[in-house]
């Protein structure tokens, strides 16, 4: 699918991977629609979007408030119509071990990215089924397959938008709707600042690939639409992992964790 002339939805699109890729949609000739909490900063986002040119429509809304979302989207499909290209990159979340994690906060975990990616892509699903054009793109992290010590819920949210992307992939078949999983290595972000302490629970074996910029990912992102890949995982060195672990899963998961966080002595 060519990105120009196309109506493209990002979530958490108020900074990194989200403001990335949305700025690089609409310099390839995309109208991007901005979605995230912050009415403040998609706001900068879409004026500088504007201001080499293109077209942005900041939606602020709450991801985790589903009738915000449902509302939101109903408002976008009858105002602006129905996104060609729905980027699910929201997300939220500290590292924490089980005994660390409120339950009320495993739940707003789960919330974003997973119930707001379902509840943005089923609230313009009928539409592109009816259209039979489309593609979803969600990105999750090398947590969606391998389980990394000390970050439980974050863990379960990862995973949870993998097993989404394979059940809508399977529903959507014939369809002429595409769907990726796009997952990306480290990403240089302010996910780390606004969520302190978790950077330090990384595995070390992620010491092995290179740091990826917001924009790098979003490259890839937008190359998976316009190639219609099912499943794209960045920086290549890491591609390569999930092959060695797809062939002989368990050298790969000692490493992780043995090389990831280890829970103090008593």
């Amino acid at each position: 699918m060519e990105i120009a002339g196309r109506l493209v939805l990002v979530t958490g699109a108020s900074s990194g991977i989200g403001a990335a890729t949305a700025r690089l949609a609409a310099a390839r000739g995309a109208h991007v629609l901005l979605l995230a909490r912050g009415r403040a900063a998609l706001e900068e986002v879409a004026e500088d979007i504007r201001s080499r040119g293109g077209q942005a429509t900041p939606c602020p809304v709450d991801l985790a408030d589903l009738a915000a979302v449902a509302s939101t989207c109903a408002a976008i499909g009858r105002d602006i119509g129905t996104p060609d290209v729905i980027v699910n990159n929201a997300g939220a979340g500290r590292w924490l071990a089980v005994d660390e994690t409120d339950p009320a906060e495993a739940v707003q975990m789960m919330a974003v990215p997973y119930f707001g990616a379902f509840a943005v892509t089923r609230a313009f699903l009928p539409a592109m089924l009816a259209r039979r054009s489309g593609h979803v793109v969600n990105v999750t992290s090398p947590a969606s397959y391998f389980s990394f010590a000390g970050a439980a819920a974050y863990d379960a949210a990862r995973w949870a938008m993998r097993g989404f992307s394979g059940a809508l992939r399977a529903d959507l078949r014939g369809t002429g709707i595409g769907v990726t999983l796009l997952v990306a290595a480290k990403v240089s972000s302010t996910y780390w600042e606004n969520n302190p302490g978790s950077e330090a629970r990384v595995p070390g074996i992620s010491a092995l690939y290179p740091t990826l910029t917001p924009e790098e990912v979003g490259r890839a992102i937008l190359r998976a639409v316009e190639r219609r890949r099912a499943v794209v995982a960045v920086p290549f060195l890491f591609r390569l992992t999930l092959v060695f672990h797809r062939l002989w899963p368990w050298p790969v998961e000692w490493i992780v964790l043995r090389s990831g966080w280890k829970r103090p002595r008593p």
